[in-house]
């Protein structure tokens, strides 16, 4: 089978089912969990630890899709170069460089208007001044905005190949509505190959499961002018319900090849794009109290985010488990 007719294939079996809400909110288990499944969560919940107890019991217990009424969170610098917008289902991060701003993802369209312009507003970042913006995968709640600051202020898009193709199928929305307005085709990420603004680098990582084209990026930030790796596993399936047998194990071993990359790359901060299952509320008040000599909330440790990662896969394992008859 050609490469173009597996993407399309993909597409129709795992990812337009999961199109109309990209994180479909949880359904009740189809069963009780049985002793091997059980002992798999207590396995996972140990590697957790106190570190990662939320993120395991999220995975493993209770998933959950983004939804529009996520508290809006306080628009906040977070370190010397990156910000946060959003709420506490989905932000994005702006970050600033010698040739402008950086924005990984850009929300909904409704949420334009609603958190990402009025999170500028509030932070005294210009728009205009938007040279990318880096799109994690190919739903809207991703997308949305990147219309608009294509047409408004010239900003280059990019997404994965395998996402270009599927935002330009999008499925008409509940009831008849229209598919959300996807951007014009622009920049093509590609699996490993640096994406660079004046400064800054990033470095793409393929992760298809939640989507053909998902990527996850690796890339440098500062806290008080010491440099740190950073890393967005930006194709998080929050809500396995809706996402075929195929597709989940896809994702399983896209889940271990970002850990092989981000261990090489030294990652050490963990930025989730759908920060539900790390909740970002609790590090955004350890931020505004942090003195200085105090650790940052968002660093995690190199062994910290392997670990994170590692739970992300148990709990995957855990959610194939539980399909098995």
């Amino acid at each position: 089978m050609s490469a173009s007719r597996v993407v399309q294939a993909f597409v129709l079996t795992v990812v337009l089912p999961a199109l109309i809400d990209a994180q479909a909110p949880a359904g009740a288990p189809a069963k009780p969990d049985s002793p091997e499944v059980r002992g798999r969560i207590e396995k996972a919940k140990q590697t957790a630890g106190a570190q990662w107890a939320e993120e395991a019991r999220f995975f493993c217990e209770a998933p959950r899709g983004n939804s529009p009424n996520d508290p809006v969170i306080t628009p906040t610098k977070i370190f010397d170069n990156v910000y946060v917008i959003g709420n506490a289902g989905t932000v994005v991060y702006v970050v600033e460089t010698s040739n402008g701003l950086v924005m990984f993802d850009s929300m909904t369209a409704v949420q334009r208007e609603t958190q990402l312009l009025p999170g500028f507003k509030a932070l005294r970042l210009d728009p205009e001044r938007v040279r990318a913006i880096i799109v994690a995968h190919g739903h809207a709640d991703h997308f949305g905005g990147s219309p608009y600051f294509q047409d408004t202020f010239g900003s280059r898009i990019h997404v994965s190949a395998a996402d270009w193709d599927l935002m330009a199928k999008l499925p008409a929305g509940r009831g008849g509505e229209p598919p959300p307005l996807a951007p014009r085709r622009d920049q093509v990420v590609t699996d490993g190959q640096p994406i660079v603004s004046g400064d800054f680098q990033v470095t793409p990582i393929a992760i298809p499961g939640h989507t053909p084209g998902s990527m996850g990026y690796i890339f440098p930030v500062r806290d008080n002018g010491r440099p740190r790796m950073a890393a967005m596993f930006g194709g998080t399936i929050l809500n396995p319900a809706p996402i075929p047998d195929e597709g989940v194990r896809t994702y399983l071993k896209s889940v271990g090849r970002f850990a092989e990359a981000t261990r090489k790359a030294g990652v050490e901060i963990v930025l989730q794009n759908h920060p539900l299952m790390d909740p970002i509320q609790p590090r955004l008040e350890k931020l505004r109290a942090r003195m200085p000599g105090d650790p940052h909330p968002w660093v995690v440790g190199t062994s910290g985010y392997q670990t994170f990662l590692d739970v992300m896969a148990q709990c995957t394992e855990v959610n194939l488990l539980r399909r098995m008859p």
